[in-house]
């Protein structure tokens, strides 16, 4: 959770929406296929699912995305799939660019970091 003030208004954002936010602008980006949510990915995934649940939550689609909060501040990791007919590097890359700007935009947060790792390549359907 990262809280900052602002003007005497205090506002607080949790990580499944800064998780939201950039699932949301990955999935944007050309090129990527799907987020991959590897076998932690699952783990977490399920784990919030379950919280949220008890809570009466609706979860926003997040999976893939890990989200550390520090202050301000705000690191995030993807894991992608990507088009076989796109460069794995030029997409991730897109995916870095695009997740930074919205998770700025959308949040006010400080982003430190985004990395992308390519977990798959979705082959070219042939004819």
């Amino acid at each position: 959770m990262s809280e900052a003030v602002t003007m005497g208004i205090e506002w607080v954002v949790e990580e499944p929406v800064v998780a939201a936010v950039a699932a949301d602008a990955a999935r944007r980006t050309p090129g990527v296929a799907r987020l991959e949510a590897g076998v932690g990915g699952l783990v977490r995934a399920w784990g919030r699912a379950k919280w949220q649940q008890v809570k009466g939550i609706t979860p926003a689609p997040a999976e893939g995305v890990l989200v550390e909060l520090g202050g301000d501040a705000v690191r995030v990791r993807l894991s992608i799939a990507t088009s076989g007919d796109a460069q794995a590097a030029a997409v991730a890359r897109a995916v870095q660019h695009a997740v930074y700007r919205a998770v700025t935009r959308d949040t006010g947060l400080a982003v430190d970091e985004v990395s992308v790792t390519v977990l798959d390549i979705e082959p070219v359907a042939t004819r």
